[in-house]
């Protein structure tokens, strides 16, 4: 396991016998939803960190997307972290993240989890874009996203999208809405999230925040707030809460 981000001109850290290896980037949060479903899981597992700024080369040899997360398991690696969280809920069948026996449930919580790449991809654009100040207008259509998810807490009538426990659709949007209070950090109190407005989704927040598998990956929004500005001057401080 790698304590810091490993960088070009490093050694490849060898793998350890009966574990499976995840690659990642402590502020990535597409590898974060592959942290979530180990956790979630309890798959015995380690983790090297990798600079993306500056990749190592054995990494580039190893993983043909040089993206994170990817994960090293029977002498093959997998990418992508949608591909990533469904191969370990079929491989590792205790603590189920999907429905079982229900193909069109699972189908539609798919639908569900990819739909907040709308979300995703407006957060991008408003706090890690080229221009100096975040645009409001932004907010409020992430916001208009955002209420589909809070009518559907509020059809499905449970804490968690997956049910009285968080699942697949849970561990997948949840490291965005992690980043969201970085948001008004980053730009103020205009970039509050309205509570009124997503009373459901801050009850579901609170649960997850409770539970051990986002406990033991969280980040504060400061870290995060911390990450991105280092990020966009050019100089990413990937190591800033590891040491």
């Amino acid at each position: 396991m790698s304590i810091k981000h490993l960088s070009a001109g490093s050694q490849e850290v060898p793998l350890q016998k009966g574990k499976l290896r995840l690659y990642s980037m402590r502020f990535c949060p597409y590898a974060q939803r592959a942290h979530l479903v180990l956790n979630a899981k309890n798959i015995p597992h380690d983790v090297v960190y990798i600079n993306l700024k500056s990749k190592p080369e054995w990494y580039l040899e190893k993983v043909a997307s040089g993206k994170v997360p990817a994960i090293s398991v029977d002498g093959v690696e997998l990418y992508e972290s949608l591909i990533i969280a469904d191969f370990l809920d079929e491989k590792y069948p205790d603590r189920p993240l999907h429905v079982r026996g229900d193909p069109l449930r699972k189908a539609l919580d798919r639908l569900l989890a990819d739909r907040f790449s709308r979300v995703t991809s407006l957060l991008y654009k408003l706090y890690a874009g080229s221009t100096p100040n975040m645009d409001p207008a932004i907010l409020e259509s992430i916001f208009d996203e955002m209420d589909y998810f809070e009518k559907e807490l509020a059809k499905r009538g449970t804490p968690f999208f997956f049910g009285d426990q968080p699942g697949m659709v849970d561990y997948m949007i949840w490291p965005w809405c992690e980043r969201l209070e970085m948001v008004r950090i980053l730009g103020g109190d205009q970039f509050k999230v309205p509570r009124d407005r997503f009373q459901r989704m801050f009850a579901w927040s609170k649960g997850m925040l409770e539970d051990s598998a986002v406990k033991a990956i969280y980040c504060t929004p400061e870290q995060h707030a911390k990450f991105l500005q280092s990020y966009k001057a050019g100089t990413p401080d990937y190591d800033n809460i590891l040491v």
